[in-house]
């Protein structure tokens, strides 16, 4: 496993000609870092699956590099849709749209739909953009760590929870940090109006200037499965708590005007709530890398991006002991 950091346009072009080669290749997105894998290939994407420790009928998001590249992938496509992938792309929204062949069963979990993107990182965008230049349709890219674990944002990260699962001719592509540190908004465009499966960069307040979004109500009906609904995930190896102040040895996450408890391990102090997006997942890698056995979090109030960093909190923390 090689890594690259910051990258020359010969390096794109060889990690595109990896990626054709049916190797995996980690790159950074304005979102996380993402594990990449040709999205035609049932090959490369079983291993993406066996170094993740994913289960296979979890559906992976496809990567492209330009909208006029949808049609390839997905049939059927709402106005609506059009509207927001024209609005919001490149950027942090995945569409769930219902699946042209070009999809297969080992994409798509099975599945009658397909989760597509255009990320905004200069460096994702440019792996895309060579790899379509040589043949590739998409790029397949879960979050680049183990399932259920913490996503990475640096390559750091991406090197520390999956290095020791990579072959020889994988690649690691650091660009770093990741501008957002969350996960895209997932949006389900299968029905007449869309549902809000993934909260995230791209909000519900967003999203309703240009069409409704069906109520919560309706989401209780939502049997599409991707990413990032399961009920625990997220996840770093010490137990998190949130809401509560810490203890001494304890870690500590919360926006700056919060004093640190005595004794505790103070682990992020943003500022906004950007910066606590931002921060959030390497400030949780942060207290594994101390051994710590709890961290704690004072969660901020608000709504839209506060509402994505509530529902990876929620997901990441030991709930019985949460408030």
């Amino acid at each position: 496993m090689e890594i690259i950091k910051d990258p020359t346009h010969f390096e794109i072009k060889k990690a595109a000609k990896a990626l054709k080669d049916a190797h995996l290749v980690a790159f950074p997105t304005e979102t996380v870092y993402g594990l990449g894998a040709d999205a035609t290939n049932e090959k490369a994407i079983k291993r993406i699956y066996s170094v993740k420790g994913r289960p296979d009928d979890h559906p992976l998001i496809v990567h492209i590099s330009s909208i006029n590249q949808l049609e390839k992938w997905a049939i059927d496509i709402p106005e609506y849709a059009i509207d927001l992938a024209q609005k919001f792309w490149p950027g942090p929204m995945t569409l769930i749209l219902k699946r042209q062949n070009l999809a297969k069963n080992f994409i798509t979990g099975g599945q009658d739909s397909v989760g597509l993107r255009i990320p905004a990182h200069p460096v994702a965008l440019a792996i895309l953009s060579e790899f379509e230049n040589i043949g590739g349709e998409g790029i397949a890219a879960p979050s680049a760590n183990r399932f259920g674990a913490v996503s990475p944002t640096t390559g750091l990260a991406v090197y520390e929870e999956i290095g020791s699962y990579l072959s020889p001719e994988d690649l690691i592509v650091d660009g770093g940090p990741c501008a957002l540190g969350i996960e895209s908004s997932i949006i389900d465009c299968t029905m007449s109006n869309p549902n809000i499966l993934r909260p995230g960069v791209v909000t519900l307040e967003m999203i309703e200037k240009f069409v409704k979004v069906n109520s919560c109500s309706d989401l209780s009906l939502n049997t599409i499965k991707t990413s990032g609904l399961l009920p625990n995930h997220y996840s770093p190896k010490a137990k998190v708590f949130l809401n509560m102040l810490s203890e001494p040895g304890e870690g500590f996450i919360a926006m700056a005007s919060i004093p640190t408890p005595e004794g505790s391990v103070r682990l992020s102090a943003p500022k906004n709530i950007e910066e606590f997006a931002q921060e959030m997942y390497e400030a949780l890698r942060g207290g594994d890398r101390k051994n710590l056995a709890a961290i704690k979090v004072i969660v901020p109030e608000g709504a839209g991006l506060v509402d994505a960093i509530k529902d990876r909190l929620n997901k990441s923390s030991s709930k019985e002991h949460s408030n």
